[in-house]
């Protein structure tokens, strides 16, 4: 045996003992939960979070040819399609399956939909064409990922994008609704492309190709000639978000931030690439649209400070019309009914659940048509969230939501601080279950701030943490530790970070910067090496993850990498960890949690463990749901001192 084995085999056997020393647990399971140097939930704990989980939403998904509505929502362990006929009228229940099914898009014409579905969160999606008496067939060829499927405004074609594992190009395929099986490539692709829409006379493609978060551009796709043109900004680092043909088929509706730090919606000419902006000056950005099938009508969701404004307008002149007023919350769905004269929506608000609505664009009334259980809980301890702001360390104010529990007087609260994924995401005001069991059921002050790099604040806010700058996003949590430490009812001493995907690396990446502010962590799935997760993410994301993060084959960016990557910090972790991954995650793979784990407990810092063995990334079916939830909610009662 070499020197450098028998030093490998002896760290090795130091690295175990150390780590039985930290994990003195025994390792078990329950369904499908893996639990590692974790103790057993009380049963009282179970029964006390249980109905915030049992709560119910409705989700808009889209319009059937005779004016019933899809919607997504739970009835069992995951959600499925359902229909709803009219006001008020049951779910019908469509889709009935072990995953699941988060979507639907309805086929012209006909009484029928398209679905996609995968296995165990591994988010290699299949599509298939289903009708309301469960007569199905699938669309997609095994082993590939689908996504952005579009059907022709006659209904008699489907378009939409495929990729394959290992392939970072995504080809265009088209199939005849009548003989799915017939599906056949009409592009080879280069690069995240995506379907957007058809022209209405169905012989071209509306397609996007996604760079980064801030840059994606615009092509029509002839299917004839099988030729591809640009449209739009062309050389110029511009973010389309989706898109649609105007009724004459000459110009393309699109949400655009060109010559903006805001999206906001604009009428590209196809000929002569101009634009014509729809609301010039906008403030906040636009998020999501729908165009009316006459091309006349457009409906647009702005999210202003996290909260959603429907307006609606008129295309050819951009004269403001009359919109539904709609209660704080979150926009969850939105989309024209197929005679133009109803708009579906669906909302989610802090102390609602969400539920699906129309907007009559005739009278102006907007009625209910579903409306979801609160699970058993009671509303009058929903917590509504007050929104403020934080300087941080370059004089910027970095926004944030704070949910807080009735104190008594003189009463200091803990505080749990959740940062969001993505980067590209942002907390939002929503029906959030956790939280409010957080609030309730620990007793705890709630922060959710959105970082630099969030979503909905322009461009210029989400380039600040690119590349080289990702640690200035860890700086402003230590802002926000500053600024909790400043306020009379919060205890600074009593302080948890919880995260998820690249919350996730925050979470590690503040309990390595400022452990002696902190009481604990929770890293659901996250980052811990950046050349790693890199390297082993799925395919078809890497390329779009590099221009965010940096690429780990430049020597340059790999030192930085090697300097931020928490797994090279874990000697500044003392503080309790729990580490949750889902084991079929292609986003970000096991390995990442795992390796964090093993290097904590070899320096003998205490980690609670759980992982998913039929979960991706995140958690989607409710027994797993609650079993995590609690455990959370047992390891920050643990850390933050509270019975």
């Amino acid at each position: 045996m070499t020197t450098r084995a028998l030093l490998l085999g002896t760290a090795l056997s130091l690295a175990c003992a150390a780590a039985a020393t930290a994990a003195d647990l025994p390792r078990r399971e329950a369904g499908q939960i893996v639990y590692d140097n974790v103790p057993e939930t009380p049963a009282v704990l179970r029964a006390a979070i249980a109905p915030y989980y049992n709560a119910r939403t409705a989700v808009f998904e889209d319009w059937l040819a005779d004016g019933s509505m899809l919607i997504a929502t739970r009835f069992g362990e995951v959600n499925q399609i359902h229909r709803v006929a009219a006001p008020g009228a049951a779910r019908t229940q469509l889709t009935f399956f072990d995953e699941p099914v988060n979507s639907a898009k309805a086929q012209p014409g006909a009484q029928r939909f398209v679905y996609p579905r995968d296995v165990g969160g591994a988010e290699y999606y299949q599509a298939y064409l289903r009708g309301l008496n469960g007569e199905e067939v699938q669309l997609t060829a095994p082993k590939t990922r689908n996504a952005a499927f579009t059907f022709s405004k006659d209904g008699r074609q489907v378009a939409w994008s495929q990729v394959t594992p290992g392939d970072p190009n995504y080809d265009i395929l088209l199939a005849d609704t009548a003989n799915p099986e017939g599906r056949r490539v009409v592009h080879e692709g280069t690069g995240a492309m995506s379907v957007e829409a058809f022209s209405p006379d169905g012989k071209s493609l509306l397609v996007s190709r996604s760079v980064s978060a801030t840059h994606t551009d615009l092509f029509v796709l002839d299917l004839t000639g099988g030729t591809l043109k640009q449209i739009g900004a062309i050389g110029r680092k511009v973010a389309y978000q989706g898109g649609a043909f105007t009724a004459d088929g000459a110009g393309v509706v699109t949400l655009s931030d060109d010559g903006s730090d805001f999206t906001r919606p604009v009428v590209i000419d196809i000929a002569t690439g101009k634009a014509r902006d729809l609301d010039p000056g906008a403030k906040w950005s636009a998020e999501a649209f729908d165009l009316s099938p006459d091309g006349k009508t457009l409906a647009y969701m702005v999210n202003e400070e996290g909260y959603s404004k429907v307006l609606l307008k008129d295309v050819a002149t951009g004269k403001l019309l009359a919109a539904p007023k709609l209660p704080l919350g979150v926009l969850t769905g939105l989309g024209f009914s197929p005679d133009g004269h109803r708009l579906g929506l669906s909302l989610s608000t802090s102390t609602s659940s969400g539920d699906a609505w129309s907007y009559s664009l005739d009278d102006q009334q907007l009625v209910r048509w579903t409306q979801s259980e609160l699970g058993g809980l009671d509303p009058a301890r929903l917590v509504e969230p007050t929104l403020f702001r934080f300087p941080t360390f370059d004089k910027r104010s970095i926004p944030a939501f704070i949910y807080k529990p009735a104190a008594k007087a003189g009463e200091k609260l803990p505080v749990i601080i959740q940062i969001h994924g993505g980067p590209e995401g942002q907390e939002q005001p929503n029906f959030n279950p956790r939280r409010q069991s957080w609030v309730n059921e620990i007793g705890a002050a709630v922060i959710i701030p959105n970082v630099r790099g969030s979503t909905g604040y322009g461009k210029t806010y989400l380039d600040l943490d690119n590349g080289p700058k990702r640690e200035d996003s860890v700086k402003d949590i230590g802002a926000l530790l500053d600024w909790v430490a400043t306020q009379p009812d919060l205890d600074a001493s009593r302080v948890a970070i919880v995260g998820q995907s690249y919350g996730g690396y925050m979470s590690l990446a503040v309990a390595a910067h400022y452990n002696d502010r902190i009481a604990g962590a929770i890293d659901l799935y996250g980052i811990s090496n950046w050349t790693t997760f890199l390297q082993n993410t799925e395919g078809y994301r890497r390329d779009l993850r590099r221009v965010e993060y940096g690429d780990e084959r430049d020597p340059k960016m790999k030192a930085v990498f090697d300097k931020i990557s928490p797994v090279f910090m874990s000697d500044r972790m003392k503080k309790p960890m729990m580490i949750y991954q889902g084991a079929n995650d292609p986003r970000v793979p096991q390995s990442e949690s795992e390796q964090m784990v093993a290097k904590l407990r070899a320096q003998g810092t205490d980690v609670w463990y759980v992982l998913a063995k039929d979960e991706g990334h995140g958690v989607s079916k409710k027994q797993n749901v609650e079993a995590v939830r609690t455990t959370e909610i047992m390891f920050l009662k643990k850390v933050l001192g509270v019975k």
